[in-house]
């Protein structure tokens, strides 16, 4: 079984997705959130920040950090057990640091998230079970972050 781990990043409504590179072995050419394997003797807060620092280039604040659910795919060999966290705050500006992996990222609202391929079903109904201050338009504490906040209903990495 292969051990997954994701963060939802959201900001004035919206979640931060990466887009699945089309040549990618495993759920090609789909939306997910942003994270990866959980390596051996990692908890997954410690996968998750590492993935997130990797990936996004973020430091998320652990503090913040309350896992949503857990979803579950294949089986077998191919099983995969995914745990989705919501990251109340972070620092930095997220960038798409891993262009191998993803060859998108997007600002999406989670009231459209069901008009988007994502690799798993139930990951639309996680979201949407953030409480409402989680969704509704909060302004960030980090000054730095401005330019990369969302003022739409998206905004692409590099």
């Amino acid at each position: 079984m292969h051990v997954v781990v994701t963060g939802a990043l959201v900001e004035n409504g919206a979640v931060l997705l990466v887009h699945r590179s089309p040549t990618r072995r495993a759920y090609p050419d789909l939306w997910d959130l942003p994270g990866g394997h959980v390596e051996a003797g990692e908890s997954e807060l410690q996968a998750l920040a590492r993935e997130m620092r990797e990936e996004l280039g973020v430091h998320i604040v652990a503090e913040s950090a309350s896992r949503l659910g857990d979803l579950h795919a294949g089986s077998g060999a191919d099983a995969v057990h995914l745990g989705v966290w919501h990251v109340g705050d972070w620092v930095g500006s997220p960038t798409n640091r891993a262009p191998d992996e993803h060859d998108d990222m997007a600002w999406v609202g989670i009231s459209e998230l069901g008009d988007l391929p994502l690799v798993h079903g139930g990951l639309a109904a996680l979201l949407r079970s953030l409480p409402e201050p989680d969704r509704l338009s909060v302004p960030r504490r980090d000054e730095a972050r401005t330019a990369a906040s969302p003022s739409g209903p998206d905004i692409h990495g590099p």
